[in-house]
């Protein structure tokens, strides 16, 4: 058995509704800066319904100064069994 670790989808948005407060943005900043024209992207992120791509992780990072690890909370617990 190991563990096989998962994005906890619902607390990385959380974490970001926390990150973007800090740094002072509303959604319609983050909006711009992403250059959506809709903010939808940004809600699903932030209700854990979809998750960031990658390109968009690596700027969220850029934006809240740190790295993507930081803003990703992942979720250890999930027990899988090796096959050999």
């Amino acid at each position: 058995m190991f563990n096989m670790p998962t994005i906890d989808m619902v607390k990385t948005g959380q974490n970001i509704i926390e990150l973007r407060k800090q740094k002072g943005l509303s959604v319609k900043d983050l909006q711009e800066v992403f250059g959506f024209t809709t903010p939808q992207a940004i809600y699903k992120w932030q209700q854990g319904s979809a998750l960031p791509t990658i390109d968009n992780l690596v700027v969220l990072a850029a934006i809240f100064e740190m790295s993507v690890d930081d803003i990703l909370v992942i979720d250890n617990d999930i027990q899988m069994s090796k096959t050999a």
